[in-house]
């Protein structure tokens, strides 16, 4: 299997912005900041949620919003704002957001293609 990275910018309420290279996860629901991250664009947290590990493991983290820029748009997402030792992840919520997919056989970002009903 494959590692995805993609380079984003991301922005808190105050306007202060920082760059982050992402690990692209197809499997996490949620985008990830890593605690010095959203420490540094003043990210305040709004809710708390228990996520599972792909070991099975449960933690909780607190969750907020950002507004980030990725090469293919950009988008105001929620994110986990991570602990000591948590890495940026890029999840499926904030993708879908953006409109793209992650295509598992070139391990690329690419547009959803998107059916009307």
């Amino acid at each position: 299997m494959g590692i995805t990275r993609i380079s984003g910018t991301v922005s808190g309420p105050t306007g202060k912005k920082a760059v982050v290279n992402f690990l692209v996860d197809s499997g996490a629901s949620y985008t990830l900041l890593p605690f010095k991250v959203w420490q540094e664009i003043g990210l305040k947290p709004k809710r708390s949620h228990a996520f599972t590990l792909a070991d099975g493991t449960i933690v909780n983290r607190q969750i907020s919003e950002c507004h980030i820029e990725l090469p293919q748009g950009e988008a105001h997402t929620p994110v986990i704002l991570g602990e000591s030792g948590d890495q940026p992840l890029l999840g499926v919520v904030t993708l879908e957001i953006l409109g793209l997919v992650l295509n598992p056989f070139t391990r690329e970002l690419q547009e959803m293609k998107l059916m009307l009903a």
